[in-house]
């Protein structure tokens, strides 16, 4: 490469995002440049490679590159060391900080270079406020608490000049001491009107956010301390350099309660103390993740997954164990950096972070939980919706054995669970030890399996029930044998238990009622034959028996709204919209009419479900919400949120899914991951990209975590999409070429190609045209692999207009020869579709703008005839208008002045005044009438649409 091409590259590097990509562009730059005789460019890749080791996590490669260039500076003085000397100042900062880091290098080394700062800095003419506080940092580091603060003082008191931390990064160390020694309110008062001004340096304003962390805590700002975290996580997240500050927000999750947020990110984080950016950083993420992972272990049995490393495998480990390990870690340390420091400062300092713990109240600190999860087994803190309220039974103070059976009975006919509880207890009380009937006896072993509940478990109602069909066998009474044959054969359907046996006592059970019994018994055993067939999935079946239960269930009440629930859900299965909905009207009546919660809110759902109106279905599930039982809320919320959202009302949707995450964590339930997705998108679409940001991304774990790569690829795309809404183009790039790794298979083709030209646009936008021609030139290989030929067309337009753009016509131009051919293949079809006009058009208008730039403005004159009119065919009429000022500019460019002129008024008069095309032609005219010895005209152009002399 020539030497113009690595100073080109040297200033593309300095435009890199710091991390591992500007670092090994910097090395491969170092190599270059040595290899050549250019001692500029070798002494300033070496100041870009300091910074960037700095800021990309590799610190210990920064002591080699500044002693370079210091020695080089000092060795021999050239014009263009001066220009590099007062940031070869500011690096000294970085060194001082950086050598108290690493506990391999002695003391007496950082207190010399502390020294050669001061005495340059004051050759130099600089203040030593920047000294003093480097020598703060390092009487701090050792545990001289008086040195500190004798330091420290100095510090405040001496001024400012160019070569002082930036505005936020002194508070921030400021806020640090404070904390430290307990002012809490002053070091939110020194902070407030820091983050009150504009703070751009590369550190902030995470730096002070986290310094902030406990202060906000301690003073009961709550609502300041979750946004600080939130904030500042999300700008530390991707920086390795930051691991350090990473540990300061794992510490404050432990301390806030939060152990399952804790967790999360040291399992996101873990594989970096692998590659530290020091030792010191490593010391302190493993003593606070340590602490953390002792807190969440306290809470039940907690697993974390760990990247393969070195010799180690990937797999899975305890809490508990990976605690000790990092515990281990932290102190040994600890003990290295005490001997080079000569105290016990680090390990004292240690051992606190390892001791932390929970304290205070619980301070809900998730985007996607509504409060704190039940530990494993336990019962979720606070409930998601007041239950409906029980309808009170009586139990008659001197009732008889049957007496209580048949009102539990009639309790469980009529739905009302209170009442059963009630009337069995009364019997087991009174009764429970008693000489009974035979029969009594096996009446209650038949009511056993109705008072059971959902923790009991399908065993234990499975088991209730063939003791009362032994039962009812043994006496000889084939009515209540059928009856329980018939629950029997529901329960081994729906369990999965032995299917066959169920569906043969749920026949059974039918068959026996077609020829005895009354019609009550005979539309339940119909109804219960139904049940045992959808477990089965046999839907059509299902309705059959449904249809014939529902047409003598109306002797009873409740069976009959039982009976109409069921029908709707087995219609909605078979996709029968129109009858599903009539099915859902009638099941909410019914249920409505008989008062009973559950039934209504299994309607009212399946009636949100029938509806197309989002409205609807929002009340719908408003109505089924305060009558579902506990284990049932979660369809509910989730069908609400989702409802919530079609009807433009993101903001409540996200509520809803909130609720809907939290109740699946204390339930156990599978899927929170998914309906993180959601939350995300529904965060996004309610305008909270951070929010949206901070859940898409535990969306994307959990789903990593399950190994459902298509679900996790889909949330990636989103995390994407909200990298960019937030101004993050490096996060939301990274993503898109993980996509389009992941998309690697030949069905992916398509999609792969689409992620591809997503980070080609977001690089164009972000005037980065030589590496968006890359991805467009990747794109258009997958579309073509993919035999998308059109689109292959347009991704290759894109390559040659980004790499206009870049300067580089020569690729340009062969970009515009490739295009050619993919046109010519695409041209003289007999019915063209407009989108085959549409890109061929915008492929001619590109490559007359590369020609353009390559000095051959006729033979770009030439290709753009008949274009306008083209895509005039086809109602692009914005697009018309611009090859048309475009063909006005090469008009005016080849020197046929008349024919721009005219062109160029035509086009003016069709275009809305006060648009920007309209200015653009304007600004064009007036150009040609100067060209024409007309600067009149020029002028009455200029005025007539507001224009300055230059165009603006």
């Amino acid at each position: 490469m020539s030497d113009d091409e690595l100073w080109r590259m040297l200033h593309e590097v300095s435009a890199m995002p710091f991390g591992a990509g500007q670092v090994a562009a910097v090395e491969q730059l170092l190599r270059r440049a040595d290899a050549g005789d250019d001692r500029h460019l070798a002494f300033a890749a070496r100041m870009q490679a300091t910074t960037a080791y700095v800021y990309g996590g590799e610190r210990a490669k920064s002591f080699v590159t500044f002693s370079w260039c210091l020695a080089e500076f000092d060795r021999d003085p050239q014009p263009y060391h001066r220009r590099y000397s007062h940031q070869l100042l500011w690096h000294f900062k970085y060194m001082v900080n950086a050598m108290l880091k690493f506990p391999e290098l002695p003391l007496d080394r950082t207190y010399a270079v502390l020294d050669d700062m001061e005495r340059r800095y004051r050759d130099s003419g600089h203040s030593l406020q920047a000294v003093y506080k480097h020598r703060y940092r390092v009487a701090d580091h050792v545990g001289d608490a008086e040195a500190a603060e004798r330091w420290y003082r100095l510090w405040l008191t001496t001024p400012r000049d160019e070569l002082s931390d930036c505005a936020g990064c002194d508070p921030s160390t400021q806020v640090a001491h404070l904390s430290d020694v307990g002012r809490h309110e002053e070091a939110v008062a020194l902070a407030e009107p820091v983050l009150a001004g504009r703070l751009t340096c590369a550190e902030q304003p995470q730096a002070i956010l986290t310094a902030l962390l406990v202060p906000y805590l301690r003073t009961g700002r709550h609502d300041a301390a979750r946004d600080a975290h939130r904030e500042a996580y999300r700008r530390l997240r991707g920086n390795l350099s930051d691991l350090w500050d990473i540990g300061d927000h794992v510490e404050f999750c432990t301390l806030t309660g939060n152990e399952a947020r804790a967790v999360e990110i040291v399992e996101r984080h873990l594989d970096w103390l692998d590659r530290a950016p020091t030792p010191a950083a490593a010391m302190h993420f493993a003593a606070t993740a340590s602490a953390a992972l002792r807190a969440a272990a306290e809470t039940g049995d907690v697993v974390l997954h760990r990247r393969a490393s070195g010799d180690r495998p990937a797999g899975e480990v305890s809490a508990d164990a990976l605690a000790a390990e990092l515990a281990g870690t932290a102190t040994a340390l600890a003990a290295r950096f005490d001997a080079r420091n000569g105290s016990s400062r680090q390990s004292e300092w240690i051992a606190h972070r390892l001791a932390v713990r929970p304290t205070g109240e619980h301070l809900p600190l998730s985007a996607s939980l509504r409060r704190r999860p039940a530990p494993p087994g336990g019962p979720a803190r606070v409930p998601a919706q007041a239950a409906a309220p029980a309808v009170e039974v009586t139990v008659p103070a001197e009732a008889t054995a049957d007496e209580l059976l048949d009102l539990a009975e009639e309790c469980l006919r009529t739905h009302r669970r209170d009442g059963l509880v009630a009337a069995l207890a009364a019997y087991d009380e009174r009764f429970g030890g008693a000489e009974l009937p035979p029969r009594t006896a096996a009446r209650r072993v038949e009511l056993r399996s109705g008072e059971l509940t959902q923790a009991d478990g399908p065993e234990a109602a499975r088991a209730a029930n063939r003791a009362a069909l032994a039962a009812y066998r043994e006496l000889s009474d084939p009515v209540r044998e059928q009856v329980v044959a018939g629950r029997l054969g529901v329960l081994l359907c729906m369990g999965g238990e032995d299917p066959e046996e169920g569906l043969s006592l749920a026949r059974g059970a039918v068959d026996f009622f077609d020829g005895h019994g009354d019609i009550r018994e005979r539309a339940s055993a119909y109804d219960r034959l139904a049940l045992a067939l959808v477990h089965l999935g046999r839907w059509e079946e299902a309705l059959a028996a449904v249809d014939r239960a529902a047409g003598e269930a109306d002797v009873d009440p409740w069976l009959a709204a039982r009976v109409s629930v069921h029908r709707a859900h087995i219609l909605e299965e078979l996709d029968r919209p129109e009858e599903f909905r009539a099915a859902a009207e009638l099941a909410l009546r019914s249920a409505r009419e008989v008062g009973v919660g559950e039934l209504v809110a299994d309607a009212a759902l399946a009636y949100a479900r029938a509806v197309d109106d989002p409205a609807e279905m929002v009340a719908a599930c408003d109505e089924a919400l305060p009558h579902a039982p506990a284990g049932s809320r979660l369809p509910v919320r989730v069908f609400r949120a989702r409802a919530l959202l079609a009807a433009d009302r993101a903001a409540e949707a996200v509520d809803d899914f909130v609720e809907a995450v939290t109740l699946c964590v204390e339930q156990g339930a599978d899927g929170d991951a998914l309906l993180r997705w959601e939350l995300a998108n529904a965060y996004r679409v309610a305008g909270r990209p951070a929010e949206a940001a901070e859940v898409a991304e535990e969306a994307v774990l959990g789903l990593d975590r399950l190994g459902a790569q298509a679900e996790a690829d889909r949330c990636r795309h989103l995390l994407a999409g909200i990298y960019v809404d937030l101004g993050e183009l490096d996060p939301a790039l990274a993503l898109l070429e993980q996509l389009a790794r992941n998309l690697d298979g030949p069905d992916n083709l398509p999609h792969r190609a689409q992620v591809l030209e997503e980070a080609g646009d977001l690089l164009y936008d972000a005037d980065r045209d030589a590496l968006a021609a890359q991805r467009f030139a990747e794109a258009a290989v997958a579309y073509r692999l993919a035999g998308a030929a059109v689109d292959e067309l347009r991704a290759r337009r894109r390559v040659a207009d980004a790499l206009s753009w870049s300067g580089d016509v020569p690729a340009a131009v062969r970009a515009v020869e490739v295009l050619d051919g993919l046109a010519a293949a695409l041209t003289g079809q007999p019915e063209e579709p407009p989108v085959v006009t549409y890109e061929l058009a915008l492929a001619t208008e590109v490559a007359a703008r590369v020609l353009a730039g390559d000095g051959r403005p006729d033979e770009a004159l030439d290709r753009l005839a008949g274009v306008p009119a083209r895509l005039r065919s086809i109602e692009a009429f914005g697009e018309a208008a611009r090859v048309e000022l475009l063909t006005g500019e090469l008009l005016a460019r080849a020197g046929r002045l008349g024919e721009a002129e005219r062109l160029l008024r035509e086009v003016l008069g069709g275009l809305p005044s006060g648009s920007r095309p309209a200015a653009r032609a304007a600004w064009l005219l007036a150009g040609v009438l100067d060209e024409l010895g007309r600067p009149d005209d020029a002028a009455a152009v200029r005025e007539e649409h507001g224009l300055t002399a230059d165009g603006d």
